[in-house]
């Protein structure tokens, strides 16, 4: 069966193409050298020739809080046309599932935790990533509306903080903990004697290997047909302060860390409730400390060969 992952190179978009091809589907990799997807005439004329029986969409303009917060306008533009057009493409060959992969910022700020599918939009979005925010919950309903009125097997996935081999390490863009191990190894080869980290570092995350993510979509891809949205995350959380300490402890780092409380923290705990994924016979296997000591390690090898986005 033919399925096409756009998005292809991005850290999540790379896992998922290996998880369906273990499973013995024929993998059609997209991703912007092949099809601008904020072009819709290209992303039709494209799909046409295709006609795939999957689309899975892993295309998004992501970053961190700080790029989230510079960069609004262009994180909910560029979000908006991708799916968009994405979604009318696969409309138009009769793409018969499309999986639609969202994030867990579209959640209030101060949403009640273990957070259900069912709390989304029942208060105020995190002001820093707001835009992103916006975009996803606009896929979802897309998604919805595209099954209330054409009938399609259409599914959207909601995963948590998402980290691995292949995760974007440019300070200015990238999410927390790939942040923080390079920031880490870096303190580590220059033997510094500070590293100084944004906010104070209450907040707790949820993170989760983007290997998990990937089984956790072939599995819901396979299995799960419902309007309701899927949320995929470990089930477990960690602070920020703790998960510098973890990293620096791992990478070997001796000096201190400081705190700059005149940057921001973002949310204040993201824990989400994955109950419904797990029903359908799916667990995380990759524990936080096996993740991150492998990523590390994944980390340093592909900046000697200069393989690492940074």
């Amino acid at each position: 069966m033919r399925v096409v992952v756009a998005g292809s190179t991005g850290l999540a978009g790379a896992a998922i193409c290996n998880s369906f091809l273990k499973r013995g589907y024929e993998v059609i990799e997209i991703n912007r050298s092949v099809v601008d997807l904020q072009n819709e005439l290209e992303t039709n004329e494209f799909f046409q020739d295709l006609k795939p029986v999957i689309v899975i969409d892993a295309a998004a303009r992501v970053g961190g809080i700080n790029a989230n917060n510079l960069n609004p306008v262009e994180f909910l533009v560029a979000n908006l046309k991708i799916q968009q057009n994405l979604m009318l493409a696969s409309h138009n060959v009769g793409v018969k599932r499309f999986v639609f992969l969202g994030s867990s910022c579209i959640y209030p700020r101060d949403c009640q935790q273990p957070i259900k599918e069912e709390y989304l939009m029942t208060g105020p979005l995190e002001r820093t990533n707001s835009s992103y925010a916006i975009a996803k919950i606009s896929g979802i309903e897309l998604v919805n509306s595209y099954r209330r009125q054409y009938g399609h097997s259409w599914i959207s996935l909601m995963p948590t903080n998402l980290y691995g081999p292949g995760d974007n390490f440019e300070l200015g863009s990238a999410h927390v903990l790939p942040a923080l191990i390079r920031r880490f190894v870096e303190a580590v080869d220059d033997s510094s004697k500070t590293v100084t980290l944004w906010g104070d570092g209450s907040p707790l995350r949820e993170f989760l290997h983007v290997d998990d993510l990937a089984q956790a979509v072939v599995i819901a891809t396979e299995k799960y047909d419902h309007e309701l949205h899927l949320n995929i995350g470990s089930g477990q959380e960690i602070s920020i302060k703790s998960l510098a300490a973890r990293i620096s402890e791992i990478t070997g780092y001796k000096g201190r860390i400081e705190w700059n409380l005149n940057m921001p923290s973002g949310t204040p705990r993201k824990l989400l409730n994955s109950n419904r994924i797990a029903s359908l016979g799916w667990e995380p296997q990759i524990s936080l400390q096996t993740g991150i000591s492998s990523t590390i390690d994944w980390y340093r090898v592909a900046t000697l060969t200069g393989k690492v986005r940074k």
